[in-house]
């Protein structure tokens, strides 16, 4: 199982950066994905606040990724995990946010999953940079609000 762990400061405040989190259609503006693929999303809640069990489809370029929502602790702990994927297998994933003293938002982006054999030192290092992006956009992004 390999593993990897991002972390980001945002100075907004943990309800907005926790507002980006739950709206799927807002990730394609702030994220690495270059669209939600709303037919193969399902569970998705109209006013962008997605629950336990939603599952957000992502594409970005041609790969096309499905995650559902496991758990939810607003405005604390966002958890999902893979349905499908190409590239990796067994993904879980936790998005923590704590207060900062300055009344922002540190973000840590932790997961684990399986890569096939003869792929895990390239999706190590594939997955650390992705997520590390993740959380940078993430965090720029929700300052910028």
């Amino acid at each position: 199982m390999l593993s990897y762990e991002a972390r980001a400061v945002s100075a907004a405040p943990r309800p907005e950066v926790w507002t980006l989190l739950l709206d799927s259609a807002s990730w394609p503006t702030w994220s690495t994905v270059d669209e939600l693929v709303l037919d193969r999303s399902e569970g998705l809640a109209p006013d962008g606040r997605d629950g336990v069990g939603a599952t957000r489809a992502f594409r970005t370029g041609k790969v096309v990724t499905v995650e559902r929502i496991t758990a939810l602790d607003p405005p604390r702990r966002f958890a999902y995990e893979g349905v499908r994927s190409a590239l990796v297998f067994d993904y879980a994933a936790v998005i923590e946010l704590d207060e900062t003293s300055s009344g922002g938002t540190t973000i840590r982006w932790s997961g684990s999953y399986t890569a096939r054999w003869g792929t895990r030192w390239l999706m190590r290092r594939i997955m650390r940079g992705v997520m590390q992006r993740m959380a940078d956009g993430l965090a720029s992004h929700s300052s910028a609000q």
